[in-house]
């Protein structure tokens, strides 16, 4: 996933809206994620909000660790959010145990699933988008 110019950038995040209405964030390499990084990311992706819900993208390859503080905030118990549902592209065995414990334990409030693949996650947003 490149990111563009006009991508939002905080600790560990870059994060943007995409032409096709499908937000995107992308893990800066060797993150280390705690509820600080969590909750800046949470508000760069909300700010994206203007009234209807949009699906997410979430590229966590590259991540080195996550806390639970952090998986909890991203799990999106408990608070609003302009998400619909999210897809996480995982590649590595760090991202993918990341991403089955979150999955897992903090089970989102919304649809959400973990890929390898970027088109096939972005062809199961599409179908959220539409839901």
């Amino acid at each position: 996933m490149n990111v563009p110019t006009n991508a939002i950038e905080v600790s560990c995040y870059y994060t943007w809206m995409g032409s096709d209405g499908i937000a995107r964030t992308k893990v800066k390499l060797g993150a280390d994620v705690t509820l600080k990084e969590a909750r800046e990311n949470s508000d760069a992706v909300n700010s994206f909000y203007k009234g209807d819900k949009f699906p997410l993208l979430v590229d966590a390859r590259g991540i080195r660790s996550m806390t639970r503080d952090a998986r909890n905030q991203f799990s999106l118990k408990g608070r609003d959010s302009g998400v619909k549902g999210f897809a996480i592209i995982i590649d590595s065995s760090i991202s993918k145990v990341v991403g089955n414990f979150f999955m897992g334990i903090n089970k989102p409030r919304v649809p959400a699933r973990l890929f390898t693949n970027e088109t096939q996650a972005l062809t199961w947003l599409k179908r959220i988008d539409n839901i």
